[in-house]
């Protein structure tokens, strides 16, 4: 072949995947016929998408797009009768024309080399299906010249945040920068730590979170976890209690892997959905009493924070030409700190704590 956290979402590997509603992707499920005499699996596709061409077919399985029973496939296979097959189609280039668009950009530091920012929630990283404009992309093209670009025509973009997740970005503004730092992440070499509010009382003062993420299959616009590795992608998720809310907690996360939503999956995975987190679960109440006070204070901490409970608080890796080790921290968000806030008054008032 994210990329995003979440969410490339977020390592090289993942740096054109597709993310939630940000999708570059058409995604397509067939299941064969019973009476389906074997058939190379790039010809019986052609045959069935509409507007497809083979070779655009053949290039998906190349890449690993095309999978049967959750397995990716060349494009030689030959179906079988009751097959499941699943194709991911990079939407053409032509459909992602960038336009500079004079949005403004939170700057924590620039060098001749990379740009790092703070990315505010409700901002798409990358043009993509459905968002083709006002994303972090068309505000890069209209501030910076010349930006390096990957196969995947995402100017200077390295890795990527969900959008309604919050926090530190670096941009890579030449192409030496932009490899090495694509490296780095592939190499597990950056460091990522990322604060999050969860619902319920994590039990143990730190852990973490080893499982397989994938695409459900149940809503494709949604990730899950597969813990017997029958699909997915390899992703850890360490995490550290900071504070205790009774019927939340605070965490930090730090990411050993980046994929799309990995964060948001992994603690949905393991009871503590995250607050605010509407496409997961979370902006509903998930633990607490049944006292009509306690609702209306939970609604009114998800009016001020109308999303999931996320912010990219910290970046460490090495300077690309110099090799320094180089660190940025950025602190938690209005909406987040206002609600945290909330919530320690609550406990304190009505708790003991």
């Amino acid at each position: 072949m994210s990329a995003p956290e979440g969410e490339l979402e977020e390592d090289q590997i993942e740096i054109s995947a597709s993310e939630s509603d940000d999708d570059l992707f058409e995604h397509h499920r067939v299941e064969v016929d019973k009476g389906q005499g074997m058939l190379r699996v790039d010809k019986f596709l052609f045959d069935r998408l509409e507007k497809t061409s083979r070779t655009r077919i053949q290039d998906a399985c190349d890449s690993g797009f095309v999978k049967v029973g959750g397995v990716p496939v060349k494009s030689s296979y030959k179906i079988k009768p009751l097959d499941v097959i699943t194709i991911e189609l990079p939407f053409p280039l032509r459909e992602l024309e960038l336009i500079a668009e004079d949005i403004p950009l939170e700057i924590m530091f620039e060098d001749e080399e990379l740009i790092i920012l703070n990315k505010p929630s409700n901002m798409v990283v990358h043009p993509g299906h459905g968002h083709y404009t006002g994303t972090l992309v068309n505000a890069l093209i209209f501030h910076f010249q010349n930006l390096p670009v990957r196969s995947d025509a995402h100017p200077g973009l390295v890795h990527r945040l969900d959008k309604n997740t919050t926090g530190v970005m670096v941009i890579a503004k030449t192409d030496r920068s932009l490899v090495n730092l694509s490296k780095q992440f592939y190499d597990r070499v950056i460091e990522r730590r990322y604060v999050a509010l969860v619902w319920g009382d994590v039990k143990e003062d730190e852990g973490t979170v080893t499982g397989n993420t994938g695409r459900s299959i149940k809503d494709r616009k949604v990730f899950t976890v597969f813990p017997d590795g029958s699909s997915g992608k390899h992703a850890v998720t360490h995490y550290k209690v900071l504070e205790r809310f009774g019927y939340l907690t605070l965490v930090e996360c730090k990411l050993e892997t980046g994929r799309t939503h990995q964060i948001r999956v992994h603690m949905k995975h393991i009871g503590h959905t995250l607050f605010g987190d509407y496409e997961y679960g979370g902006d509903k109440i998930l633990k607490g009493t049944t006292f009509a006070k306690y609702k209306q204070f939970v609604q009114n901490c998800l009016t001020i924070l109308p999303r999931q409970a996320l912010h990219a608080r910290s970046l460490g890796f090495n300077h690309p030409v110099t090799g320094e080790w180089i660190y940025f921290e950025k602190e938690l968000p209005q909406d987040m700190s206002e609600v945290i806030e909330k919530w320690r008054n609550y406990i304190a008032v009505n708790l003991g704590r």
